[in-house]
C-alpha cells in the first residue's frame, strides 16, 4: 500500500497509502513544487504510516512541526472491521471530537491507518546555509543551542552529536576520525537564510564554538550523512537500545548533565544524539549482547526519571510500544493513565489490536 492517490498543490494536500516511504513522496512532490514537511533520519526506509503510528518528529521538526502539524485526515480500519474518514480536507475543521490527532501516535491499538490525507507546503525557495559548529564536550554544544533559540533565531535543522557518535559515524562512512569533540549541524531557509546563518554563528562564536558557514549544498549533505548514519553507526560499538527522551529546549543542557551521571553511577555508555531545535534527545545504551540486561534497565530507569524531573517526557517520538510501558503510569498519572486505557477499550473491546502494546497492566 504505498500509492500516492492524489496530489492538490492549489490545496496543499496529497492523499496516501500509508507504506509509501518519506523519501520516495517527497521526491514525487518535488515535481508539483511541494513537500511534506516530517523528514526522520530514517526517511529512506519509514513510511507515512509508520511516522503516523508514533507521531514522529525529524530532523526538520523545529521550524516545521511534527506529523501530527501535518496531517488533514485519516482513513482508519477499526477491530469489528468498520472503516471510518477521520478529520478534513479543508484547512479549517472542528466539527465534533479530534479523532484525527487521536489516532496520531496511538501506535496501533485503536486501528489500523490505510490513507492519509497529508498537509503539504511549498518548497522553500533560496540558499540553503549550512553551520558546522565543534565544541570541546556535549554540555557546552548543548547549551550553544539553546542560546540559539532564546536569540529568537528559527533554523530548519539544528542537530547535535556527541563526540561518541561523531566518531562512530566518521569511521562508518570512512571519513578521517577527526578530533574528539561534539558537534552541532545547523540549516537555516528561505530568504533570509543567508542572514540568519551569519547570526546563529555569532551566537555559536560565543558560546565558544569553532564555526563554518557553508552555502555549497553537497557540504550541507555530507554534514548531514553524518547525522542520518548515527544509529547504523552505533551497531559497531555493540548491541544498542535506542531511547528517545524529550526535556524543555532551555534544559537540554542539563539532560546532557544527567546522561554523564547516569553513566557514572551506573558505569555504562550512552552515546547520544539530540534533535537540539525541540530538545528531544536519543540516548544510545550500549551492551553486549541480544537481550537488554538488568543493568542496562536501571540505567534507563534513572535516565527517564531524570528527564521527568526536568519538566520532560519518556518519548518524543518513537512512542510506548512494550519497552516503556512500565514507565507510563509514572509520566501520564493514574487517572489519565486509567481515562486512556478506557479510551483503548471503546476502539478495541477485545483487545485485538497491538495486544501488549502501550497499555498493558
Amino acid at each position: 500500500m504505498d500509492r500516492i492517490l492524489e496530489v492538490r498543490p492549489d490545496d496543499l494536500l496529497a492523499v496516501v497509502e500509508p507504506g509509501i516511504l518519506n523519501a520516495d513522496l517527497n521526491d514525487a512532490l518535488a515535481a508539483e513544487g511541494v513537500w511534506w514537511a516530517p523528514d526522520p533520519a530514517s526517511r529512506s526506509i519509514s513510511t507515512v504510516g509508520g511516522n503516523i503510528a508514533t507521531g514522529a518528529g525529524g530532523l526538520l521538526c523545529a521550524k516545521y512541526g511534527v506529523v501530527r502539524d501535518a496531517v488533514l485526515a485519516l482513513d482508519v480500519v477499526l477491530a469489528d472491521g468498520r472503516m471510518l474518514h477521520l478529520g478534513h480536507r479543508s484547512v479549517k475543521g472542528v466539527t465534533g471530537l479530534d479523532l484525527t490527532s487521536l489516532f496520531i501516535g496511538s501506535e496501533g491499538v485503536l486501528g489500523v491507518v490505510v490513507g492519509a490525507t497529508l498537509k503539504l507546503r511549498r518548497l522553500v525557495p533560496g540558499t540553503v546555509h549550512t553551520i558546522a559548529a565543534t565544541f570541546p564536550d556535549v554540555r557546552a554544544a548543548a547549551a550553544a543551542s539553546s542560546a540559539v533559540t532564546a536569540a529568537g533565531l528559527q533554523p530548519s535543522i539544528m542537530e547535535l552529536m556527541d563526540a561518541t557518535c561523531l566518531a562512530a559515524a566518521r569511521r562508518l562512512l570512512g571519513l578521517d576520525p577527526g578530533t574528539d569533540d561534539a558537534l552541532l549541524t545547523i540549516q537555516t531557509d528561505g530568504a533570509a537564510s543567508a542572514a540568519e546563518a551569519d547570526a546563529i554563528a555569532e551566537v555559536l562564536r560565543t558560546a565558544g564554538g569553532a564555526v563554518e558557514v557553508s552555502g555549497d549544498p553537497d557540504e550541507g549533505e555530507r554534514l548531514l550523512a553524518l547525522r542520518r548514519a548515527m544509529h547504523p553507526a552505533m551497531e559497531s560499538l555493540g548491541t544498542t537500545l535506542i531511547e528517545d527522551v524529550s526535556v524543555p529546549r532551555s534544559r537540554l543542557a542539563e539532560m546532557f548533565d544527567e546522561i554523564a551521571r547516569v553513566e557514572r553511577e551506573h558505569g555504562v555508555t550512552i552515546p547520544t544524539v539530540a534533535h537540539a531545535g525541540d530538545g528531544n534527545l536519543h540516548p544510545n545504551f550500549i551492551f553486549d549482547g541480544p537481550e537488554v540486561p538488568a543493568p542496562i534497565w536501571d540505567a534507563a530507569d534513572d535516565l527517564f526519571r531524570a528527564a521527568l524531573r526536568l519538566g520532560g517526557t519518556l518519548t518524543g517520538e518513537h512512542g510506548i510500544g512494550v519497552l516503556k510501558r512500565r514507565w507510563l503510569a509514572d509520566e501520564l498519572g493514574q487517572d489519565q493513565w486509567d481515562l486512556q486505557r478506557q479510551i483503548k477499550a471503546v476502539f478495541d473491546p477485545h483487545g485485538i489490536l497491538n495486544p501488549g502494546k502501550v497499555f498493558a497492566p
